[in-house]
């Protein structure tokens, strides 16, 4: 077994409440443990409340624990940050608790640390629910396995230490610990964890297999092709660790914010306590100028203008990534909100990158004509046993429409060019011949026939192939297979006044195939690499632009344009590290939905960031004059606070 290090463990940054080192009981009771104590906390403060009038001794009793429990940590923080010299929020607020207690204002005091430990509590409860999908991960990250030896034998291994080319087996019910190939065994797997979809998976000899799924029923034995650093579970827990850490730019400005208004504040009150007096305003007492200084200094505090951003770009975060949508930053999610135009790539993208057959073209007339179903029906025969796209394509054409397959005699394969055999039809024997345009030239005696053939396929620019039945010609023409309802979302992005361009590298017909079935209307079509960044930095120089690829030939585009959007499933290694947003099981038909949040959590910044300025406006200055009680000033400063909170976990909502 892997020893575990006390150190170790604290060094990972792991949640304490996931220590190996705690008994079952002692994790319950560390769970929410901040929330408890405040809880806590406000109940003996409405004891010593209620006995403060029958009582005096038994609510001086209370209010002492009240301050030992939520006071403590929030006094040895606040020395800790006034050694570094960092004046923050958390700071001012135990001063004005310690300065309550000193003018006769105990209870205020205590109101102020219980409510500052219940909106702490919440804050903290909002960041572990927000990063919820990164928790599960972890704890979906096996952290031994079992490795097969020479012999058949098997041995526990630490994850960290098996290194590539090894063999691990994986029995049913387990979680699959690091990427690999299948070398024996098969089985179904589960990459719900990975990519949301829940549509169980075969896994077979030579099959890959992603670090995180889960093995159903059968088992299997793979062969380790990446370490555990560099497994799909772990760049997923890296993406999604940099998600949470990359702050926008108004956070940052916030943030920056914090120190410096703390400062300003604290000096103001001050100032405030010492220059009041020059009024006429006595120095103690309810309507002294230490009295409105210190309700001034609560009203005054940003704790709710200081999270009004964090927790709703984390809500958002993790409410994505259960949908399978991985974002490098709550600054993608401002920035995706400004975006007015998206291009999306052709092949991988609009399309299943799958060919499909869309039409059989009879080329030439002879007394032998072959109907389209009898030329498909021998094209599929001939097709049947080979592993190519377009074979497959020929094949299940045939199959939708039920068509039965000739027996075809002295079947021959030619490497690299097509295949041969020999037909029987209508009491006659014909040759048979089916692949590339240059092999079937090769056979045909009549250059006006192939010359024909040629410039009706250049002008129309498809992926094709011939087939060749004794004298009879026929082209099959086959085309990218456009994802499901893709016409309706983007549809769904012209609803949301978002237009749509298509970059692709494919021939202009294809193109516009594409483009007229799923209704975009600005094409770009034979572009080189070079040639798509040239267009997206043209494109973004005039709009805020995302785009959506999944080659190494959109990387470049994908990193110059204001945001990139890359496909999980199928997207190259490149393309994925150079966008931004990663849609784990290239489900599109998220994307207008990850419109929508986007706009949604911009909306809910805005509502937080109002409620935390109204708070201080509209409470400073009556602290100051006296209006506004200290208690008051307590209840807006720390109940704003929560509201912005609880304002900011709706963005978890699907």
């Amino acid at each position: 077994m892997e020893q575990v290090q006390f150190e170790e463990f604290f060094a990972s940054g792991k949640e304490e409440t996931l220590s190996p080192f705690l008994t079952a009981s002692s994790k319950r009771l560390s769970r929410n443990l901040s929330l408890k104590i405040a809880i806590l906390s406000a109940i003996l403060l409405a004891l010593s409340f209620g006995f403060m009038f029958v009582h005096p001794a038994l609510s001086n009793l209370c209010l002492i624990f009240v301050y030992f429990l939520s006071g403590t940590p929030a006094l040895i923080e606040s020395i800790e940050d006034i050694k570094e010299f960092n004046i923050n929020i958390d700071v001012l607020m135990t001063l004005a608790a310690l300065f309550s207690v000193v003018i006769g204002s105990g209870l205020e005091g205590g109101l102020l640390l219980v409510l500052f430990a219940l909106s702490h509590a919440m804050e903290d409860a909002v960041i572990h629910k927000t990063k919820g999908a990164l928790n599960m991960l972890n704890k979906l990250s096996p952290t031994m396995a079992t490795i097969l030896l020479e012999g058949n034998q098997e041995r526990q291994k630490s994850v960290r230490e098996i290194i590539k080319g090894e063999k691990i087996i994986v029995k049913a019910g387990e979680v699959i610990p690091l990427d690999g190939k299948v070398i024996e065994g098969n089985s179904f797997v589960n990459l719900v964890h990975l990519t949301g979809e829940a549509v169980p998976i075969a896994k077979e000899i030579g099959n890959e297999v992603q670090a995180g799924s889960m093995n159903l029923d059968g088992f299997l034995i793979f062969e380790v092709t990446k370490p555990s650093s560099e497994s799909t579970l772990a760049k997923i827990i890296t993406l999604i660790t940099q998600a949470q850490a990359a702050k926008p730019t108004l956070q940052k400005f916030l943030d920056r914010f914090g120190k410096p208004y703390a400062i300003t504040i604290i000096l103001l009150s001050a100032l405030f306590t010492v220059t009041l007096p020059l009024f006429g305003i006595p120095w103690l007492g309810m309507e002294g100028s230490i009295y409105r200084a210190l309700a001034f200094l609560i009203a005054a505090s940003p704790c709710a203008l200081i999270i009004a951003t964090p927790t709703a770009f984390l809500s958002a975060i993790s409410a994505c990534a259960k949908k399978g949508i991985l974002l490098k930053g709550g600054v993608t999610l401002d920035a995706f909100s400004t975006c007015t135009k998206i291009a999306l790539d052709k092949t991988g993208t609009l399309t299943t990158g799958n060919l499909s057959l869309i039409s059989i073209e009879p080329f030439s007339n002879d007394e032998n004509n072959f109907s389209e179903d009898e030329a498909l029906s021998i094209a599929a025969a001939l097709e049947t046993k080979v592993v190519h796209p377009i074979s497959r394509a020929i094949v299940q054409h045939a199959e939708k429409k039920k068509l039965k397959h000739p027996t075809i005699h002295h079947m021959k394969a030619i490497s690299g060019r097509g295949i041969e055999g020999i037909i029987e039809h209508k009491n006659n024997k014909f040759n048979v011949n089916i692949g590339s345009f240059a092999y079937i030239a090769s056979i045909i005696d009549n250059p006006e026939l192939i010359a024909k053939v040629d410039s009706q396929l250049k002008r129309e620019g498809h992926v094709i192939t011939l087939l060749l039945i004794g004298p009879s010609l026929f082209v099959l023409h086959f085309q990218d297979e456009i994802r499901p309802n893709m016409a309706k979302i983007i549809e769904r992005l012209h609803r949301a006044k978002m237009k749509t361009v298509m970059l692709t590298g494919d021939h202009k017909p294809n193109a516009q195939y594409v483009g007229k079935a799923v209704n975009i209307g600005e094409i770009y079509s034979d572009l080189k690499p070079d040639d798509k960044l040239e267009i997206i930095s043209k494109l973004s120089d005039h709009e805020h632009l995302a785009m959506i690829g999944d080659g190494i030939n959109d990387a470049p585009a994908l990193a110059r344009a204001h945001v990139g959007i890359s496909m999980g499933e199928i997207g190259s290694q490149t393309a994925i590290e150079a966008s931004d947003i990663v849609f784990l099981n290239d489900d599109l038909q998220l994307l207008p939905w990850l419109a929508k949040k986007s706009r949604k959590t911009m909306s809910i910044v805005r509502q937080n960031l109002t409620l935390a300025l109204v708070v201080i406006l509209f409470a400073t200055t009556p602290a100051l004059l006296g209006y506004i009680p200290l208690w008051l000033a307590v209840v807006l400063h720390e109940g704003g606070t929560i509201v912005v909170a609880l304002n900011s976990l709706r963005l978890l909502r699907k």
